[in-house]
């Protein structure tokens, strides 16, 4: 034990301390000549030369952080301790601008002197800056000669190297700006595509789920200090009365917060992933109408001709705010050809993973044989599985509304008590209610993002959060203390694995890998 202590104080001695406020360095630099950086290239790191095992502590990094291409500003960033050097060689002579403020500057390449462009500067000391080191931003106007001319100027200064992707972000999680949670809600937040998964990710970015991790990890470490506590000194007479008792009710409580969470991980998947919305019905009901309805594009073939779709098609499309794939699947019949049957084998298959199925019937004939065997093989086996389940998940559309006579009430042939909705997919009549219909169905399976609890959105999180509970069931006190303080020791355990804490490099590669070169 002894020589761990002496280990863990050696290291401790090597780690710098604070220092003085940083200062951008003074000199010409030594320059170098690099290679010409294609920033249009869609692998710019293969060009610039860099490897996995250039990334090293101390090195200078610079990337593009806006997105390829021609646009009005882009954005070029450094980060490390170079940052000042870089900022002063590509401003010389002017003196640099104050810290995290705006100026203008003329950009000048460091070796030759030729103009660059005219750029908006900015300079960020560590540690307050997003990575936590020395930084600078450059605006420079969005042309790719103007990108690649500032990229191969900062090339040339001693000490810069490309940046690999998610470097930015991985070192603002190394010195502490970001919990691995908060860097999965960055990533999720630039991938988002609707309105929902902005809100859920820009609220696990603002740390809510790290937040409730650590609640829970407070609880644990205030009762396994009680636990241990209760093993030194439990004949002690000044141990306070009721320790292990109090332990067993945070244990409990904690217990059912766990179970609440899991019990709903899927809805925090599916809005970052989409829920899967399968429309399934008989042929001729509409179904690829409605599907390019809702898609806002011609994806399925529309023909009066039956048995058109043969096969299943899939979609993304933004349905309320949620992220949805959308399938349009084979007419639902028996007694066809080969092709169509599997098809229809795949329809079937499609249902079974749906977490909301559109059932579309043909208002005009919800008598005829096709209509009843869909009611009767696909709507009752719903039914009688679970009645609410039907609720949460089935919506039957009756569509070819535009085909009833004005004296026809129409759904008089629809299962009685089984909700419908009137639809046209001809005029677009009723398609207000079928999306506020989806919008609850969606809220339901997806989770709302604005009122929710944090919700576990990958299933790293729900790996561990089981762990945890998996470590907690074996907390029995009555049985043998030293064994009910390791579950609590093993259960803090996962949930700093969940937030960042003791994460393995392997672990880390993979969530890093999600973000581009500049981030």
């Amino acid at each position: 034990m002894w020589r761990g202590l002496s280990a863990l104080a050696a290291r401790a001695a090597r780690v710098p301390g604070p220092g003085p406020p940083p200062t951008l360095p003074r000199g010409p630099p030594r320059l170098r000549a690099v290679p010409r950086l294609d920033v249009c290239s869609p692998t710019p790191r293969r060009r610039c030369g860099g490897d996995a095992g250039s990334r090293a502590p101390g090195s200078t990094i610079f990337a593009l952080s806006s997105g390829r291409g021609r646009c009005a500003v882009a954005v070029i960033r450094t980060s490390g301790p170079a940052s000042g050097l870089a900022l002063r060689s590509l401003t010389a002579p002017r003196e640099p601008p104050p810290a995290r403020s705006a100026s203008l500057r003329l950009l000048r390449h460091p070796r030759s002197g030729e103009p660059l462009d005219r750029a908006l500067v900015l300079w960020f000391p560590g540690p307050r800056s997003f990575t936590g080191e020395d930084c600078v931003e450059l605006h420079v106007h969005g042309g790719p000669a103007v990108v690649s001319g500032v990229l191969q100027a900062l090339g040339s200064v001693p000490g810069l190297r490309p940046a690999e992707a998610g470097e930015f972000t991985r070192r603002a999680f190394a010195h502490g700006k970001l919990s691995l949670t908060e860097v999965e809600g960055l990533a999720d937040l630039i991938h988002a595509e609707t309105e929902a998964q902005r809100r859920q990710a820009l609220r696990q970015l603002d740390g809510e789920l790290g937040q409730l991790c650590q609640g829970w990890a407070k609880t644990l470490t205030k009762a396994l200090a009680h636990v241990e506590a209760y093993i030194d000194f439990a004949e002690d007479d000044n141990l306070e009365e009721g320790v292990l008792e109090q332990v067993d009710r945070d244990v409990r409580t904690l217990k059912a917060a766990l179970d609440s969470h899991l019990r709903d991980a899927r809805r925090g998947e599916r809005l970052r992933s989409g829920a899967h919305v399968v429309v399934a019905g008989p042929p001729n009901a509409g179904k690829s109408s409605l599907v390019n309805l809702l898609s806002r594009k011609p994806l399925s073939i529309v023909s009066p001709e039956p048995g058109t779709t043969r096969d299943v098609l899939e979609t993304p499309v933004d349905l309320a705010g949620f992220p949805v794939l959308l399938s349009d699947t084979a007419g639902l019949r028996e007694g066809v050809g080969a092709v169509e049957q599997e098809g229809v084998r795949r329809a079937r298959q499609r249902l079974e993973q749906a977490d909301i199925i559109l059932g579309v019937l043909d208002a005009s004939d919800l008598t005829s044989p096709s209509s009843r065997s869909f009611l009767d093989t696909v709507v009752a086996p719903l039914v009688a599985q679970s009645p609410n389940r039907v609720a949460q998940r089935f919506l039957l559309l009756l569509n070819k509304s535009d085909l009833l006579p004005a004296s026809t009430p129409a759904g008089d042939s629809a299962p009685a008590g089984l909700p419908h909705l009137l639809l046209s997919c001809r005029t677009g009549a009723g398609l207000d209610g079928l999306l506020q219909a989806l919008k609850a169905e969606l809220t339901a399976v997806c989770g709302d993002p604005r009122t929710d609890p944090p919700l576990l959105t990958r299933a790293r999180h729900q790996h561990h959060l089981q762990s945890c509970r998996d470590a907690l069931s074996h907390y029995q006190p009555s049985a043998d203390l030293a064994l009910a303080a390791e579950a609590l020791r093993l259960a803090r355990r996962h949930l700093s694995h969940l937030t960042g804490g003791g994460g393995t490099a392997e672990v880390l590669d993979l969530i890093f890998q999600d973000f581009c070169v500049g981030k």
